[in-house]
């Protein structure tokens, strides 16, 4: 099993320069961490109806207040690619129908050029109502936008002089250039966990890339054999393999065991080694880890120890 782990891309840590960001990234992979993941946020409403769906208490406000300064993912992955040599820089997740598809498209390639073949675009179509109206997006359409622009992803750098024609975008021949560094394509991984996102990996993605706050590996696994007949059913492309699985989780190491509950990963390195061999077990091929201690410098020592005393065991 491969590991990632989220950047310190929120908070007071990352006002005034970037070298808290820098120094993340250079102890990840000097760790061996396998990834980086910068999450995103584009707008923070001051007020907000919404719930969020990646914590127990459904608030995002107490979780990152308004106020908290949040960095661009893409952005702090490019300025990462320039700080690392080899681990792989991944956002998680770019909401696409914020996007214009060919715009992104050349900061995608860019990022993954600049990198020498580093990226991973995690993609979702989000959830966050105050901010699709921020922005001007409609909520309602995100879905099928979502999915036409993963359309375009996997046509744009395969066919010579690329066109497209949808329902949300039009366009005749074009050249996105240069290509990315793996081919196709970097990878694409979608997140979500609903039926319709189950389909949406299934048909476009490269891996089902879910964030479950609670979630047995069981029940995940079982949630991926849905997803693997779904890539039967829709027709997926031949060309892009067998859809593989990956997965957010928040984690906690703790010094001293506590009851294990089967749907969380929180315990001293030996009771989360044999949580995530589960995990391993069903099929997991690579988890991004979002430790879920607040301030980072506490956060940074969890990290290294979990790269001693549990990785080891997993590789």
């Amino acid at each position: 099993m491969k590991f990632g782990v989220f950047l310190p891309v929120s908070g007071k840590v990352v006002a005034g320069g970037g070298d808290v960001l820098a120094e993340a990234g250079q102890q990840a992979e000097n760790l061996g961490f396998d990834s980086v993941w910068a999450a995103e946020r584009i707008v923070q409403p001051w007020q907000m109806t919404t719930q969020y769906p990646y914590k127990a208490d459904s608030q995002w406000t107490k979780f990152v207040p308004p106020d908290t300064p949040f960095l661009e993912p893409l952005t702090a992955l490019t300025y990462l690619s320039a700080v690392t040599k080899k681990v792989e820089l991944g956002v998680s997740v770019a909401v696409l129908p914020y996007r214009q598809p060919l715009h992104f498209a050349r900061i995608f390639t860019s990022i993954d050029n600049l990198s020498k073949g580093r990226f991973i675009l995690g993609a979702g179509v989000g959830w966050m109502v105050e901010e699709f109206k921020a922005l001007g997006v409609d909520f309602h359409k995100r879905g099928a936008m979502g999915n036409e622009f993963l359309d375009i992803l996997n046509k744009l750098w395969v066919a010579e002089r690329p066109e497209y024609h949808g329902k949300h975008y039009d366009f005749d021949p074009v050249s996105v250039s240069p290509p990315p560094v793996r081919k196709p394509r970097f990878p694409v991984w979608t997140g979500g966990e609903s039926p319709a996102a189950q389909k949406r990996a299934a048909k476009y993605a490269d891996a089902w890339f879910s964030y479950f706050v609670k979630i047995t590996a069981e029940e995940l696994g079982n949630k991926f054999k849905e997803v693997q007949q779904i890539s039967k059913d829709v027709g997926r492309d031949p060309s892009l393999g067998p859809v593989k699985l990956a997965c957010c989780r928040p984690i906690d190491l703790l010094d001293t065991p506590v009851e294990q509950k089967a749907e969380d990963l929180e315990g001293t390195p030996d009771q989360l080694i044999a949580a995530l061999k589960k995990f391993k077990d069903i099929g997991v091929e690579h988890m991004a880890l979002q430790f879920i201690v607040g301030k980072y410098p506490e956060r940074k020592k969890k990290i290294e120890r979990f790269a001693k005393e549990v990785m080891p065991a997993l590789k």
